[in-house]
């Protein structure tokens, strides 16, 4: 598997994945498969190119499996963190490293970009994502009740943090 940083010629394999996980987990994001759905698929490369949105996939040949997004803040007083984004592994390469490998190739980009610190949320139940997070050093600073609605129910997230400095 190779892990590495997308590029616009990315742009169908980042959607049509990006589209799976949505419909696959839609209780796992905040976007909604319906919405992103409606976007033209030139939206996908435009998000891959925008400069303060950064994003790997996980490739075996030219499939892709797994992605991993960095979206690091705009504005002057918080450009010093970055959230963590659409994380998502293909179930068919589950237990290969394939989450661990990408979200190590997120974190030390960060960290060469001087990026300090790292926010991410795990919705309430994904118990194999809250256990990548915190052996990647990732601490819990609080659970949100409510965070999200996906058929009618209701989801907590836990926001975690990790200190780059």
């Amino acid at each position: 598997m190779e892990v590495r940083r997308l590029v616009a010629a990315d742009a169908v394999a980042y959607r049509t994945l990006r589209l799976r996980a949505l419909r696959e987990h839609p209780e796992a994001f905040t976007s909604s498969y319906e919405e992103d759905a409606a976007q033209p698929p030139a939206m996908a490369a435009q998000r891959i190119a925008s400069p303060d949105f950064t994003a790997w996939g996980a490739f075996e040949g030219a499939a892709m499996h797994g992605m991993l997004a960095l979206d690091r803040e705009r504005r002057a007083k918080n450009r010093h963190k970055a959230t963590v984004v659409g994380m998502y592994v293909a179930p068919e390469v589950a237990g290969r490293g394939v989450g661990r490998a990408l979200l190590d190739a997120l974190v030390a980009h960060a960290r060469a970009a001087g990026i300090q610190s790292l926010v991410l949320t795990v919705t309430e139940g994904n118990a194999s994502a809250l256990s990548l997070y915190a052996q990647a050093g990732f601490q819990s600073i609080g659970v949100e009740p409510d965070a999200i609605r996906v058929g009618g129910r209701s989801y907590a997230k836990n926001h975690m943090y990790l200190d780059l400095r």
